[in-house]
């Protein structure tokens, strides 16, 4: 039997012998009864026999528990940067700013202790979100195209920020960790029916361990996603948005699945399936509570004004989209109208979106989108003078506003006053240090004032957060070369070296 049993281990995958070798024995021996009795039932007695004499060591304990909110907040950023690697992000503070004040509001509301939130928007035309451990929440800007209300949006951050609440991520390795032993026993005791049975009752005990195994994972994510269902509605509530925008989100979900191709299955119905029954149970947790009527969000359907045209191959298009929409019906003419700007102004016709503007400011002359749409015609006009003042002035009224001081420094840099738009940077960078977006514009700016060392610290910063170490690096030592005598310099360079050797050793890992 023990030569039958080499040649079966021996045919195994490495990562499956290592893996096998790495869980405690004394589990084994724990779960090895119970998954003999499943499989072996109604094999010979001697088989059962052969497989309870089978003796395995007591080698101690394994101990099991969550992950610690520090490793899941650090496993997060790690993960973070090598998503920023590989994917294409948006680059658009007025949008960035909006899903992050909105995250916020929920997570206020919600369960979550560990409150450190990164959000990372991605260039994805796409209905989906996703949550990772250690407070990352990632949008794809095509859900705002899709979700018809902010109330709708809401609904699906509200269910990403309960699986970051409820830790699904740890329990889920938790649970993976404790039925392991039950697992392997249970292909244990394939291998053992496979040596002295023969190969088909052997071969059907490893199917039925497999199709257990699956069918233990299912159950466990459909349970961990009717709880985020049920803890992600009760955050809706208390931030005070409309419950029963949930159920609808997801109804049309489903319904766009149904017809679409086997491809074309929007991205957040793979990773959180929907089904009649879930459906069902979130409409009837929503008339637990009373019916609103929610005022329709302005800046929520300017944002989506923005992610069209966004989304759009081109200008041309995006115009003839906005017009159509005035022309016809729209949920919101004054979004519509800003869509079109948007649009005027990317495709250079600069005289027909001023007066599409005006239009618009007449009402609302103060709105912070409107103020920076009509900055970014000035730019594309040339008259950057004239953006800088109008942004100076805002600014005053709303220092430190992301979205009004990353137009500001563009603003400056075209009327060639980098000195100065340095320093508005670096100062921003205080408060927003994680915005790739920032250095990248930091580094050009620097470049046009001819700090040439601060060039190559700000490169290495973007590259950083990109996760592109190497990079990073090499502008590190660009600007060590440069340093001369200037030790405070040169010490804060070699730590942000040792800073990049570390971050490379979790990325690794």
């Amino acid at each position: 039997m023990l030569d039958s049993l080499t040649a079966y281990w021996i045919k195994l995958p490495k990562v499956f012998k290592t893996t096998l070798l790495s869980i405690s024995l004394r589990q084994w021996a724990r779960s090895l009864p119970l998954a003999l009795s499943l499989l072996v039932a109604s094999t010979q007695s001697s088989t059962v026999q052969a497989t309870e004499n089978l003796k395995l060591p007591n080698l101690g304990e394994a101990s099991t528990s969550l992950f610690s909110t520090e490793y899941e907040h650090q496993l997060g950023r790690t993960w973070l940067r090598i998503f920023r690697s590989q994917a294409r992000t948006v680059d658009d503070p007025l949008l960035f700013d909006y899903l992050e004040n909105l995250i916020y509001r929920l997570v206020t509301h919600s369960q979550l202790e560990d409150r450190r939130i990164e959000l990372v928007v991605v260039d994805n035309p796409t209905i989906n979100a996703f949550a990772v451990p250690g407070g990352i929440i990632g949008v794809h800007n095509g859900l705002l195209l899709y979700a018809q209300s902010e109330d709708e949006l809401a609904t699906v951050l509200s269910h990403e920020i309960a699986h970051l609440s409820q830790r699904h991520f740890s329990r889920r390795v938790e649970f993976a960790k404790n039925q392991q032993p039950l697992n392997l026993a249970a292909m244990l005791a394939g291998f053992v029916l496979l040596a002295t049975t023969g190969s088909e009752a052997g071969m059907a005990a490893l199917s039925a361990a497999q199709a257990a195994a699956q069918d233990s994972a299912l159950r466990y994510s459909r349970s961990a996603e009717a709880e985020a269902d049920r803890v992600g509605m009760q955050t809706l509530v208390d931030a005070g948005f409309d419950p029963h925008a949930a159920p609808g989100m997801f109804e049309r979900m489903l319904q766009a699945s149904r017809y679409a191709g086997g491809n074309r299955i929007p991205e957040f119905l793979r990773s959180h399936p929907l089904s009649e029954n879930r459906i069902a149970d979130t409409r009837n947790r929503a008339r637990q509570y009373p019916k609103q009527s929610p005022q329709p969000s302005l800046q929520y359907h300017l944002m989506r004004a923005r992610v069209a045209n966004q989304l759009a191959d081109t200008p041309t298009e995006a115009v003839q989209k906005f017009r159509g929409e005035l022309e016809g019906s729209t949920r919101s003419v004054e979004a519509a109208r800003y869509g079109l700007v948007l649009a005027l102004t990317d495709a250079g016709r600069t005289e027909e979106a001023s007066l599409e503007l005006d239009s618009l400011r007449a009402d609302d002359p103060t709105r912070l989108e409107y103020v920076i749409a009509s900055a970014e015609i000035d730019l594309a006009r040339n008259q950057p003078a004239e953006a800088v003042q109008k942004l100076a002035q805002r600014l005053k009224r709303s220092p430190g506003n992301h979205p009004l001081t990353m137009t500001y420094a563009k603003a400056l840099m075209r009327d060639q006053k980098a000195h100065v738009a340095e320093e508005v940077l670096l100062e921003q960078s205080k408060r927003k240090a994680n915005d790739p977006a920032l250095w990248y514009l930091l580094a050009e700016v620097q470049g046009l004032s001819g700090n040439i060392i601060g060039l190559h610290q700000s490169r290495a910063e973007y590259f950083i957060r990109k996760g592109i170490l190497d990079q990073a690096e090499k502008q590190l030592n660009y600007a060590l070369k440069l340093t001369g005598k200037d030790y405070p310099t040169t010490a804060r360079i070699t730590q942000r070296l040792q800073d990049i050797a570390d971050l490379r050793q979790q990325m690794e890992i």
